[in-house]
């Protein structure tokens, strides 16, 4: 793994690589879609997808060209390596959204703000709706959010959407969104000082039991 081109990943071929571009929140201005544009032409990427994280995958990168579309598309590594906050993906919420109760997108930047760097035992995905509907699939990842309005924000933990599918259990809900990321820094606290190597939420929940954590949390 050592050898592969920083951020690349490997394909089928054994020779090409896709790279992962982060998109937070999946909001992209007209400048970052002029500059992957470029890259595209220049470097005659033959697949460019957007992934249902919401970030934009380019596929068939030759390796000697990895380092140079780094430097030219100017953004961050959508495949963050080791265990932390892989990706967080949003509804667009109140902002633009006629169903939209809260802000999502604004609370999914602050945590990708406040937490992308933080160390945790596994990976981790977010999920932060701003309305029940769920749009943002806070049910099945790792930590949710979804908003309601007049009431405020509830927190999810331990939903996964893989081939162990589990619908999150809820850890506190009517949250002002200063309570939210206050609750949701405790809780990292509690995660790293309690989960096993590697151990993800969707094992680490049911182990602990929901009740539990709330207790030790004072929720």
């Amino acid at each position: 793994m050592s050898d592969l081109p920083r951020g690349a990943v490997l394909q089928k071929d054994g020779e090409t690589y896709a790279i992962i571009l982060k998109i937070p929140s999946g909001i992209i201005t007209p400048e970052i879609l002029e500059r992957i544009s470029m890259v595209v032409k220049k470097y005659n990427i033959p697949i460019m997808k957007i992934s249902s994280a919401q970030r934009i995958v380019l596929v068939g990168v030759k390796g000697e060209d990895v380092e140079s579309i780094w430097q030219e598309v100017g953004l961050d590594n959508g495949r963050p390596e080791g265990p932390c906050l892989h990706y967080i993906q949003s509804c667009p919420g109140s902002t633009v959204c006629r169903l939209g109760q809260l802000d999502s997108l604004g609370l999914a930047n602050k945590i990708d703000s406040l937490f992308s760097k933080v160390v945790i035992p596994a990976k981790t995905k977010v999920g932060v709706s701003g309305c029940p509907l769920s749009c943002g699939e806070n049910y099945v990842r790792d930590i949710g959010f979804f908003g309601i309005k007049d009431k405020g924000w509830t927190i999810l933990i331990g939903g996964n959407s893989g081939i162990n599918t589990r619908k999150g259990d809820i850890l506190a809900k009517n949250l002002t969104e200063e309570d939210t990321l206050k609750v949701l820094e405790k809780f990292f606290n509690y995660y790293i000082e309690n989960a096993k190597k590697k151990e993800r939420l969707y094992r680490f929940v049911p182990r602990v039991g929901i009740e539990k954590i709330q207790e030790d949390l004072g929720l």
